[in-house]
């Protein structure tokens, strides 16, 4: 092959890892055995509050008599792949606190790091991810992607 020729399969194999959703990414909506333990824990420990659907609680937007915000969905209609990994991880092991939300907001949210393993959260993290729409899927791999660059 000549120095052309292998530039060009250099930057077309660039090119097609940058555009690619993020194979790196603790959580892999395309690994099946992470997806099903995935889902056995989310069953067990998300779906009271998130929904077995992933659809949230009713009226997710419009704060509680509490004052306390209802459980998003975390399926497309939600904001859940709005966020880069880092954050969905650090809000599931550790709550709604600093840095994933203002100090003093009050979440129904429980914090995961006494009850779930890291892997535990990441296998949750692909399940959830693995009912995303792939324009969704590629959008938080992007955002993803970006967070680990700044």
């Amino acid at each position: 092959m000549s120095c052309l020729g292998m530039l060009v399969a250099v930057l077309a194999a660039v090119v097609v890892a940058a555009c690619s959703d993020d194979s790196t990414s603790p959580a892999d909506p395309h690994d099946a055995a992470q997806v099903a333990s995935g889902l056995k824990i989310y069953e067990e420990r998300c779906a009271m509050c998130h929904g077995r659907n992933l659809e949230g609680q009713p009226n997710w937007r419009t704060r509680l008599a509490t004052g306390r915000m209802p459980a998003p969905p975390h399926d497309d209609s939600g904001h859940t792949w709005h966020h880069p990994d880092d954050v969905l991880f650090g809000i599931t092991k550790f709550g709604l606190t600093p840095p994933y939300a203002p100090a003093g907001y009050a979440s129904d949210m429980p914090a995961f790091r006494e009850t779930l393993s890291d892997q535990q959260v990441w296998d949750v993290l692909a399940y959830i991810k693995s009912r995303w729409s792939p324009r969704a899927q590629e959008a938080q791999a992007r955002f993803t992607r970006e967070a680990r660059t700044k």
